[in-house]
């Protein structure tokens, strides 16, 4: 049986609170939506939070709070996922697309700054796959930022959680992301101040928006479970990384001070070379691997110009160290469902890659 790159952790716990939930016929938001909301309050100690269906819909609503004028310019990474870059356009503003760092797969200040030259004052910040950005090079830039902590909740920077940093915080809770209710979002408010600016719109949030009871329960559930699965995934980890070593090949890098805690969302690994053979080898022995960036801004958006017929209105043209990444960066399993057993069978491949 192959060993799939992702499974989402759902165990008797999560279907029990799901099955509860369809049993007392209270599917739809309501009591378990807020119920959701203060464990997210209490797990990151913040003013406030939303629960709503989408992050496309969480992004909308933050936006707004902050008063951003439509056709405003918003900064995101070429790599982050692609429904940012629909998002914005179709909520009336522009994405301003940037490259990433070729070591970190974040952001880095430099191209911050390009884009402010561009007329950006809002950034987007994708916090790629489990990794903590440099909170205090963004403060001193003085731009507004809006955390997608879908892919590293829980890592800290020293006492402090990620999520906490920015002006708002995403919170997704979709298939693949590191808590997953199946689909929805939390936009999470860190401070008084932008609480208060959200929750003068609260009040007008249709049913529609709102993150439905029966996904609630699995989220509420799965953020419970955070740091159990968390050990979990370091140890695989640490296993993966033993083995990795004997390659030629290596994986992304923490950069930052020491009292950075990232967390573990998979396990990227940079090539050395293109990942055709890789992916065959690791097909042989019965583990699917899967290009890291499939789905980002990158991929979707690398195309335009076959259609425009202008290089210049491809908006990842100049996203060198992205496109790199896309090509040379795969994903192997890690997931706490995987077991020792299967862990040990991808640390074996990872050490005798070609």
């Amino acid at each position: 049986m192959k060993i799939q790159t992702y499974s989402s952790t759902i165990r008797r716990k999560e279907m029990d609170a799901v099955l509860t939930c369809m049993v007392d016929e209270q599917i739809g938001p309501g009591e378990l939506n807020v119920r959701l909301v203060q464990t997210v309050k209490e797990y990151f100690g913040i003013s406030g939070a939303v629960a709503l269906r989408s992050p496309s819909v969480a992004l909308g609503y933050a936006l707004k709070a902050i008063n951003l004028e439509p056709g405003s310019k918003v900064m995101i990474s070429a790599l982050a996922p692609d429904w940012q870059y629909a998002a914005l356009e179709n909520a009336g503003y522009t994405p301003v697309v940037l490259d990433v760092d070729p070591d970190t797969a974040l952001v880095p200040e430099a191209e911050i700054i390009l884009g402010q030259k561009q007329g950006a004052s809002v950034l987007f910040y994708h916090e790629t796959a489990g990794l903590v950005p440099d909170f205090e090079m963004l403060k001193n830039l003085g731009v507004i930022c809006i955390e997608d902590i879908s892919q590293n909740v829980g890592a800290l920077v020293g006492d402090k959680r990620t999520g906490t940093f920015g002006t708002f915080a995403i919170l997704g809770l979709e298939q693949n992301d590191l808590l997953t209710a199946g689909g929805g979002a939390v936009l999470m408010a860190p401070a008084s101040r932008e609480w208060s600016a959200l929750r003068a719109l609260q009040d007008t949030i249709p049913d529609t928006d709102k993150l439905p009871d029966i996904n609630a329960a699995l989220g509420f559930v799965q953020l419970k479970e955070l740091n159990k699965n968390e050990e979990t995934r370091k140890k695989m980890k640490e296993l993966y990384m033993h083995s990795l070593m004997q390659s030629r090949h290596k994986t992304l890098l923490q950069r930052g001070s020491d009292d950075i805690v990232p967390v573990v969302f998979n396990f990227p690994v940079v090539l050395n070379s293109g990942a055709k053979d890789v992916i065959a080898y690791a097909a042989k022995k019965e583990i699917v691997v899967q290009p890291a960036f499939a789905g980002t801004v990158y991929e979707r958006r690398s195309g335009i110009t076959e259609t425009d017929g202008a290089g210049d209105n491809n908006p990842v043209a100049a996203c060198k160290n992205a496109g790199s990444l896309y090509l040379r960066c795969v994903n192997f399993p890690l997931y706490p469902r995987l077991g020792e057993v299967k862990a040990a069978k991808v640390a074996k491949v990872l050490g005798t890659l070609p």
